[in-house]
């Protein structure tokens, strides 16, 4: 084999090398790079660079939702970066949603950035329904309100709420919990301060605007535009049984304190009989000691067995006067 043939071989060899090495290349970029993807963006007007691109996939991100979603944008005239989209969905976003908000925001005319967007949507909050909430405002309807008026009739309100987002406030602001609590504790203190229920009934706006009066959606993420009492209805009378229930709690106590009463009559009046039977006891102790004092007089002879007999006489015809007595009253009662 001469050096000519020698070559031309190795030239082969060489141009075979460099085709391997073209190919491989070839496949890698086409692994790495999303050509289809790339020109769709190209021609649609929202460049991507390749560099980029490469860097989504080495990061395990979804080409085509981000690539979809700036194109959209792109086409609808809103100035936003690919490094948004892609640090949004890193973040954990939903990129769709701000996308849309995006659009309806701007074709509305309603100021909303893409910083806000990306934040209401970290937020937890739907972006996009906070956006056509704007344009659309959205009804709330509370339940039944129980309020009691100052003649002590019960009233049941039910209110409609006619609210629209506010974008400012939708990261910080409180929900449709806290307008309803606000609504209904308005509610509750307007027909409380009203002197008859029949004032709320013939004239039920009062409630409406005493309540919008109260600035009731400071520090929400809605702005209430008007309040509609949707019905109300006559409930039960409270102060009459709130009455009846305070005439019978003081029955209860007068009668509880004349039972005191009488237990202690009734322990004064035993504690006397025992003092009555006390004081009985007494003199009967005391009568027991006069055989015994005339004894000892007798025997020290200081009385005699005459004066004895006599003050007998004495006892028996007083016992039989008496008994006299006690016969002429019984006849002249009969």
């Amino acid at each position: 084999m001469n050096l000519t043939q020698l070559g031309l071989s190795g030239g082969l060899i060489a141009l075979f090398v460099v085709l391997g090495v073209f190919v491989v290349a070839f496949i890698v970029l086409m692994c790495l790079v999303p050509l289809k993807t790339w020109f769709i963006a190209l021609i649609s007007g929202a460049h991507v660079s390749m560099t980029r691109l490469i860097g989504m996939r080495m990061r395990r991100i979804k080409v085509g939702p981000i690539i979809d979603a700036y194109i959209q944008a792109r086409k609808a005239g809103i100035a936003i970066d690919i490094v948004d989209l892609e640090t949004h969905y890193m973040a954990g976003g939903d990129i769709e949603k701000i996308i849309v908000a995006l659009i309806s925001a701007h074709s509305a005319k309603i100021p909303l950035s893409v910083d806000q967007a990306k934040a209401i949507d970290l937020a937890g909050r739907d972006v996009a329904k906070a956006v056509k909430m704007c344009v659309t405002p959205m009804v709330i309807e509370t339940g039944w309100i129980s309020a009691i008026a100052k003649d002590g009739i019960e009233l049941r309100v039910k209110a409609k709420i006619t609210v629209r987002s506010n974008i400012a406030r939708l990261v910080s602001g409180a929900g449709e919990e806290t307008i309803l609590a606000r609504v209904g504790e308005g509610i509750v203190t307007t027909v409380g301060s009203a002197e008859t229920h029949t004032e709320v009934l013939e004239n039920p706006d009062i409630i409406s605007k005493t309540v919008l009066n109260k600035g009731l959606d400071v520090a929400t993420a809605y702005e209430i535009l008007s309040i509609e009492m949707a019905d109300i209805d006559v409930g039960q009378n409270i102060g009459a049984k709130l009455n009846i229930d305070r005439a019978e709690a003081d029955k209860s106590i007068a009668q509880a304190k004349a039972e005191e009463r009488r237990a202690m009559a009734y322990a004064m009046e035993q504690e006397m009989r025992a003092k009555t039977q006390e004081m009985k006891a007494m003199v009967l102790a005391a009568e027991a000691e006069v055989p015994k004092a005339m004894a000892n007089a007798i025997k020290n002879g200081q009385m005699g067995v005459m004066d004895y007999y006599k003050l007998q006489n004495l006892n028996s015809d007083t016992a039989m006067r008496n008994s006299i007595a006690g016969i002429d009253n019984k006849k002249k009662n009969g």
